[in-house]
Protein backbone atom coordinates (compact mmCIF):
# COMPACT_ATOMS: atom_id res chain seq x y z
CA UNK A 1 0.00 0.00 0.00
CA UNK A 2 1.26 3.56 -0.74
CA UNK A 3 1.85 6.20 1.79
CA UNK A 4 -0.19 8.18 3.74
CA UNK A 5 -0.82 11.89 2.82
CA UNK A 6 0.46 14.37 4.68
CA UNK A 7 -2.55 15.90 6.66
CA UNK A 8 -3.51 19.36 5.15
CA UNK A 9 -6.56 22.15 5.43
CA UNK A 10 -8.39 22.12 8.49
CA UNK A 11 -6.58 18.64 9.15
CA UNK A 12 -3.15 20.52 9.06
CA UNK A 13 -1.21 20.02 12.62
CA UNK A 14 -0.23 22.60 14.73
CA UNK A 15 1.47 22.85 18.21
CA UNK A 16 2.14 24.82 21.53
CA UNK A 17 6.02 24.17 20.44
CA UNK A 18 8.57 25.57 17.59
CA UNK A 19 8.98 22.25 15.07
CA UNK A 20 10.80 21.84 11.94
CA UNK A 21 8.72 21.10 8.96
CA UNK A 22 8.85 16.69 8.01
CA UNK A 23 7.40 14.73 5.88
CA UNK A 24 5.78 11.43 6.94
CA UNK A 25 5.31 8.07 4.66
CA UNK A 26 3.20 5.10 6.62
CA UNK A 27 1.28 2.30 6.15
CA UNK A 28 -2.38 2.90 6.80
CA UNK A 29 -2.34 0.50 9.94
CA UNK A 30 -0.27 1.16 12.86
CA UNK A 31 0.16 -1.61 15.19
CA UNK A 32 0.11 -1.50 18.29
CA UNK A 33 2.05 -3.13 21.10
CA UNK A 34 1.06 -5.32 24.34
CA UNK A 35 4.01 -4.02 26.38
CA UNK A 36 5.27 -5.91 29.74
CA UNK A 37 3.45 -9.18 31.10
CA UNK A 38 -0.08 -9.78 30.96
CA UNK A 39 -2.87 -8.72 29.03
CA UNK A 40 -6.89 -8.78 29.49
CA UNK A 41 -7.58 -12.34 27.90
CA UNK A 42 -9.40 -12.59 24.53
CA UNK A 43 -10.74 -15.40 22.91
CA UNK A 44 -10.61 -16.12 18.93
CA UNK A 45 -12.76 -14.21 17.35
CA UNK A 46 -13.74 -11.99 20.38
CA UNK A 47 -14.71 -8.66 19.22
CA UNK A 48 -15.63 -7.20 22.83
CA UNK A 49 -13.32 -7.39 25.98
CA UNK A 50 -14.04 -10.86 28.44
CA UNK A 51 -14.95 -8.30 31.71
CA UNK A 52 -17.54 -9.60 34.03
CA UNK A 53 -19.06 -7.08 36.32
CA UNK A 54 -16.86 -7.65 39.64
CA UNK A 55 -18.86 -8.54 43.08
CA UNK A 56 -16.27 -7.03 44.90
CA UNK A 57 -13.62 -4.01 45.36
CA UNK A 58 -9.46 -5.49 44.07
CA UNK A 59 -6.94 -2.85 45.47
CA UNK A 60 -3.65 -2.54 44.14
CA UNK A 61 -0.59 -1.50 46.00
CA UNK A 62 0.88 1.37 43.88
CA UNK A 63 4.40 0.15 41.96
CA UNK A 64 5.11 3.72 41.49
CA UNK A 65 5.74 6.29 44.90
CA UNK A 66 3.31 9.29 43.80
CA UNK A 67 1.31 11.72 45.19
CA UNK A 68 -1.89 11.02 43.67
CA UNK A 69 -4.14 13.69 42.97
CA UNK A 70 -7.29 14.62 44.44
CA UNK A 71 -10.00 15.02 41.36
CA UNK A 72 -12.89 15.74 44.19
CA UNK A 73 -15.12 18.15 42.23
CA UNK A 74 -13.29 18.45 39.00
CA UNK A 75 -15.30 18.95 35.81
CA UNK A 76 -14.89 17.12 32.22
CA UNK A 77 -12.45 19.62 30.29
CA UNK A 78 -15.86 19.36 27.33
CA UNK A 79 -17.46 21.69 29.65
CA UNK A 80 -14.35 24.48 29.28
CA UNK A 81 -15.05 24.71 26.02
CA UNK A 82 -18.77 24.16 25.23
CA UNK A 83 -20.28 25.18 28.97
CA UNK A 84 -22.61 23.32 30.91
CA UNK A 85 -24.18 21.43 30.94
CA UNK A 86 -22.19 19.87 28.28
CA UNK A 87 -23.60 16.78 25.93
CA UNK A 88 -20.58 15.58 25.21
CA UNK A 89 -20.73 12.07 26.42
CA UNK A 90 -24.15 10.34 27.35
CA UNK A 91 -25.53 7.33 28.65
CA UNK A 92 -27.81 6.08 26.35
CA UNK A 93 -30.69 4.20 28.42
CA UNK A 94 -29.71 1.86 30.95
CA UNK A 95 -26.34 2.70 32.17
CA UNK A 96 -24.34 -0.75 31.21
CA UNK A 97 -20.59 0.28 31.95
CA UNK A 98 -17.88 -2.03 33.87
CA UNK A 99 -15.84 -0.72 36.34
CA UNK A 100 -12.25 -2.15 35.46
CA UNK A 101 -10.55 -3.48 38.22
CA UNK A 102 -7.38 -5.00 36.93
CA UNK A 103 -6.17 -2.29 35.47
CA UNK A 104 -2.14 -3.22 35.21
CA UNK A 105 -2.87 -5.43 32.39
CA UNK A 106 -3.07 -4.62 28.38
CA UNK A 107 -5.42 -2.99 27.17
CA UNK A 108 -6.41 -0.93 30.37
CA UNK A 109 -2.94 0.81 31.56
CA UNK A 110 -2.74 1.82 27.65
CA UNK A 111 -5.47 4.47 29.20
CA UNK A 112 -4.50 7.39 30.85
CA UNK A 113 -6.68 9.49 33.20
CA UNK A 114 -5.86 12.98 32.64
CA UNK A 115 -5.41 16.35 35.24
CA UNK A 116 -5.51 19.28 32.79
CA UNK A 117 -4.38 22.71 34.17
CA UNK A 118 -5.46 24.96 31.44
CA UNK A 119 -3.89 28.35 30.40
CA UNK A 120 -5.92 30.31 33.70
CA UNK A 121 -4.88 27.52 35.77
CA UNK A 122 -8.52 25.78 36.23
CA UNK A 123 -8.55 22.05 36.52
CA UNK A 124 -10.07 19.95 34.39
CA UNK A 125 -10.32 15.81 34.12
CA UNK A 126 -9.84 13.98 30.45
CA UNK A 127 -9.25 10.96 28.93
CA UNK A 128 -6.18 9.58 26.62
CA UNK A 129 -4.27 6.00 25.13
CA UNK A 130 -0.66 5.48 24.22
CA UNK A 131 0.10 5.14 20.04
CA UNK A 132 3.52 4.54 21.63
CA UNK A 133 5.75 5.29 24.58
CA UNK A 134 5.71 9.13 24.75
CA UNK A 135 2.32 9.77 22.41
CA UNK A 136 -1.23 10.00 23.76
CA UNK A 137 -3.98 10.69 21.45
CA UNK A 138 -6.89 12.55 22.59
CA UNK A 139 -9.49 15.13 22.12
CA UNK A 140 -8.67 18.20 20.64
CA UNK A 141 -10.81 19.79 23.62
CA UNK A 142 -8.47 18.61 25.99
CA UNK A 143 -5.45 19.62 24.72
CA UNK A 144 -6.90 23.36 23.37
CA UNK A 145 -9.59 25.28 25.38
CA UNK A 146 -11.79 26.94 22.64
CA UNK A 147 -14.96 29.57 23.21
CA UNK A 148 -14.86 29.55 27.20
CA UNK A 149 -15.76 33.12 27.37
CA UNK A 150 -13.36 33.03 30.06
CA UNK A 151 -10.54 35.58 30.51
CA UNK A 152 -7.26 34.08 30.02
CA UNK A 153 -8.59 30.38 29.24
CA UNK A 154 -8.73 29.85 25.94
CA UNK A 155 -5.51 28.61 23.90
CA UNK A 156 -3.00 25.60 24.79
CA UNK A 157 -3.20 23.50 28.35
CA UNK A 158 -0.74 24.57 30.35
CA UNK A 159 0.35 20.97 31.41
CA UNK A 160 -1.85 17.94 31.92
CA UNK A 161 -0.55 14.99 33.57
CA UNK A 162 -1.12 11.36 32.34
CA UNK A 163 -1.71 8.48 35.15
CA UNK A 164 -1.83 5.63 33.23
CA UNK A 165 -4.10 2.36 34.68
CA UNK A 166 -5.39 4.69 37.55
CA UNK A 167 -7.38 3.00 39.85
CA UNK A 168 -8.89 5.52 42.18
CA UNK A 169 -6.49 6.62 44.51
CA UNK A 170 -3.84 3.81 42.98
CA UNK A 171 -1.40 4.43 40.56
CA UNK A 172 0.19 1.84 39.65
CA UNK A 173 2.17 3.08 36.94
CA UNK A 174 2.61 6.87 38.50
CA UNK A 175 2.12 9.86 36.65
CA UNK A 176 4.07 12.22 34.55
CA UNK A 177 3.24 15.94 33.20
CA UNK A 178 3.42 17.11 29.80
CA UNK A 179 4.14 20.07 28.11
CA UNK A 180 3.79 19.36 24.54
CA UNK A 181 0.60 19.66 22.29
CA UNK A 182 -0.76 19.22 19.13
CA UNK A 183 -4.06 19.59 17.35
CA UNK A 184 -5.36 20.66 14.24
CA UNK A 185 -6.20 24.23 12.58
CA UNK A 186 -9.84 22.91 12.30
CA UNK A 187 -9.88 22.84 16.08
CA UNK A 188 -7.87 25.46 17.40
CA UNK A 189 -8.64 27.97 14.90
CA UNK A 190 -11.85 26.65 13.58
CA UNK A 191 -12.90 25.04 16.65
CA UNK A 192 -15.23 22.43 14.21
CA UNK A 193 -15.95 19.04 15.88
CA UNK A 194 -15.28 16.68 13.31
CA UNK A 195 -11.59 18.01 13.79
CA UNK A 196 -11.69 17.79 17.51
CA UNK A 197 -8.57 15.66 18.13
CA UNK A 198 -5.27 16.27 19.52
CA UNK A 199 -2.07 14.81 21.33
CA UNK A 200 0.68 15.02 24.36
CA UNK A 201 4.07 14.30 24.13
CA UNK A 202 5.53 12.87 27.24
CA UNK A 203 9.52 14.46 27.62
CA UNK A 204 9.78 10.67 28.53
CA UNK A 205 8.48 7.04 28.56
CA UNK A 206 7.22 5.83 31.79
CA UNK A 207 9.90 2.92 33.33
CA UNK A 208 7.25 -0.13 32.28
CA UNK A 209 6.22 -1.18 28.92
CA UNK A 210 3.14 -0.20 29.01
CA UNK A 211 2.25 -1.24 25.12
CA UNK A 212 -0.08 0.98 23.16
CA UNK A 213 -3.34 0.82 20.62
CA UNK A 214 -2.92 0.08 17.09
CA UNK A 215 -4.81 2.00 14.86
CA UNK A 216 -5.85 2.45 11.00
CA UNK A 217 -7.81 3.77 8.49
CA UNK A 218 -11.12 1.26 7.08
CA UNK A 219 -13.95 1.23 4.75
CA UNK A 220 -17.47 2.00 5.84
CA UNK A 221 -18.47 -1.20 5.46
CA UNK A 222 -16.25 -2.50 7.73
CA UNK A 223 -16.70 0.07 10.30
CA UNK A 224 -20.61 -0.96 10.19
CA UNK A 225 -19.87 -4.67 10.85
CA UNK A 226 -17.77 -4.15 13.81
CA UNK A 227 -18.28 -3.41 17.63
CA UNK A 228 -17.22 -0.08 19.15
CA UNK A 229 -15.39 -1.04 22.24
CA UNK A 230 -14.31 2.55 24.78
CA UNK A 231 -13.08 2.75 27.96
CA UNK A 232 -11.99 6.03 30.19
CA UNK A 233 -12.33 7.91 33.28
CA UNK A 234 -15.97 9.56 33.45
CA UNK A 235 -17.03 11.87 36.30
CA UNK A 236 -20.06 10.91 37.29
CA UNK A 237 -18.52 7.77 38.76
CA UNK A 238 -15.59 7.56 41.76
CA UNK A 239 -12.79 10.24 40.75
CA UNK A 240 -10.17 8.24 38.91
CA UNK A 241 -11.43 5.08 38.07
CA UNK A 242 -11.94 3.32 34.79
CA UNK A 243 -15.19 2.53 33.14
CA UNK A 244 -16.04 0.02 29.69
CA UNK A 245 -18.61 -0.77 27.51
CA UNK A 246 -19.04 -1.88 23.87
CA UNK A 247 -21.98 -1.38 21.18
CA UNK A 248 -22.07 -2.56 17.64
CA UNK A 249 -20.87 1.04 15.19
CA UNK A 250 -24.48 2.60 14.13
CA UNK A 251 -23.25 4.71 11.67
CA UNK A 252 -20.58 6.42 10.09
CA UNK A 253 -19.62 9.43 8.27
CA UNK A 254 -16.78 10.91 6.40
CA UNK A 255 -15.36 12.56 9.74
CA UNK A 256 -17.37 10.55 12.57
CA UNK A 257 -17.96 7.45 14.30
CA UNK A 258 -21.37 6.70 16.06
CA UNK A 259 -21.85 4.37 18.75
CA UNK A 260 -24.83 3.74 21.48
CA UNK A 261 -21.73 2.60 23.87
CA UNK A 262 -22.59 4.65 27.15
CA UNK A 263 -20.11 7.56 28.60
CA UNK A 264 -20.18 10.19 30.52
CA UNK A 265 -18.07 13.97 31.00
CA UNK A 266 -14.65 12.95 31.85
CA UNK A 267 -14.14 10.39 28.89
CA UNK A 268 -13.41 12.81 25.90
CA UNK A 269 -10.08 11.67 24.44
CA UNK A 270 -10.93 8.14 24.53
CA UNK A 271 -9.91 4.83 22.53
CA UNK A 272 -12.91 3.88 20.49
CA UNK A 273 -11.73 0.33 19.19
CA UNK A 274 -12.37 -3.14 17.39
CA UNK A 275 -10.35 -6.60 17.28
CA UNK A 276 -8.80 -7.33 13.99
CA UNK A 277 -7.27 -10.57 14.17
CA UNK A 278 -7.09 -10.53 18.49
CA UNK A 279 -5.56 -6.96 18.14
CA UNK A 280 -7.18 -3.77 19.34
CA UNK A 281 -7.33 -1.12 16.72
CA UNK A 282 -8.62 2.36 17.31
CA UNK A 283 -10.83 3.71 14.87
CA UNK A 284 -12.14 6.92 16.15
CA UNK A 285 -11.32 9.17 19.18
CA UNK A 286 -14.37 9.52 21.37
CA UNK A 287 -15.48 13.40 21.64
CA UNK A 288 -19.12 13.74 21.58
CA UNK A 289 -22.80 12.38 23.03
CA UNK A 290 -26.58 13.16 22.20
CA UNK A 291 -29.75 11.08 23.13
CA UNK A 292 -29.66 8.28 20.56
CA UNK A 293 -25.65 7.86 19.97
CA UNK A 294 -21.95 8.76 20.91
CA UNK A 295 -19.37 9.67 18.62
CA UNK A 296 -15.86 10.11 18.28
CA UNK A 297 -13.47 11.66 15.63
CA UNK A 298 -12.93 9.26 12.54
CA UNK A 299 -9.65 7.70 12.15
CA UNK A 300 -9.52 9.39 8.11
CA UNK A 301 -6.32 8.96 5.82
CA UNK A 302 -5.34 12.57 7.52
CA UNK A 303 -5.85 11.92 10.65
CA UNK A 304 -4.08 8.96 10.52
CA UNK A 305 -1.07 11.02 8.95
CA UNK A 306 -1.15 13.04 11.92
CA UNK A 307 -1.08 10.29 14.38
CA UNK A 308 1.40 8.74 13.13
CA UNK A 309 3.37 12.52 12.78
CA UNK A 310 2.62 12.73 16.47
CA UNK A 311 4.03 9.26 17.46
CA UNK A 312 7.57 9.63 19.44
CA UNK A 313 9.56 6.59 21.45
Amino acid sequence: MSGNPVASGPHKPITNLAVTESTIEAPMFSAGSTGYGDEEEVEAGADTELVIKPEFEVAYESAVEFKVPDLTDLRDIGEASFGEPALLEAVIGVDERVQIQKTKLFPWRASASLLITAADNSQWIGTGWFIGPRTLITAGHCVYVKNSGMPGRDGWAKKIQVMPGRNGAELPFGGISATEFWTVEGWALQGKEIYDYGAIILPAPFDQDLGFFGFGVFKDQTLLAVTANIAGYPGDKPKGTLWYDHRKVGSVNADKVFYAADTAGGQSGACVYMFVDGQRVAIAIHAYGGNTANSGTRISSQVYANLESWKRD
